[in-house]
């Protein structure tokens, strides 16, 4: 357990957020409401988590949010985005990319959060949590896809 978790939690939440700069207003433009989206079915989600007990979270930043909110408004807002940034158009490249980064976070981030006391998974297991992530990963691709086909026809009209 780590003295300062919610420090912790704050840098979750803000580090990510000095990539941003980088993105281009382009791509945020292209590939923000994409990640707005899942950050939404996202918290939808965490809803969902903690009432059945999937994972939990042991702190959290404001006393009434939930605990995902640092990584739901900072990895995963940013983190869609960059990937989409860099893998939208090529579905193998797309599907790599997710599948290394959620190893990733579930794996040795999460495993760094519970030696932490920030959070740990209760009801599911990391086979479980990814099988979230990659229809999640399904969920944002098809999101774009679809958005760009809408705004492609309204510029064909």
């Amino acid at each position: 357990m780590t003295k300062h978790p919610r420090l912790l939690l704050w840098l979750i939440l803000l580090v990510p957020w000095l990539s941003a700069p980088f993105l281009g207003k382009e791509t945020v433009k292209r590939y923000g409401l994409a990640s707005l989206f899942i950050c939404l079915f996202i918290r939808l989600e965490g809803v969902l988590a903690e009432k059945r007990k999937w994972w939990w979270f042991y702190e959290r930043l404001f006393p009434k949010a939930n605990g995902e909110t640092p990584l739901i408004w900072g990895q995963f807002l940013i983190g869609t985005i960059w990937i989409l940034k860099f893998s939208y158009g090529n579905f193998i490249k797309y599907l790599l990319t997710n599948f290394v980064t959620d190893l990733f976070f579930i794996y040795p981030f999460s495993k760094f959060l519970k030696k932490h006391g920030i959070f740990s998974y209760v009801r599911l297991n990391e086979y479980q949590v990814y099988a979230v992530f990659f229809l999640k990963s399904l969920l944002i691709y098809g999101f774009q896809l679809a958005q760009e086909t809408i705004t492609k026809r309204k510029h064909i009209d």
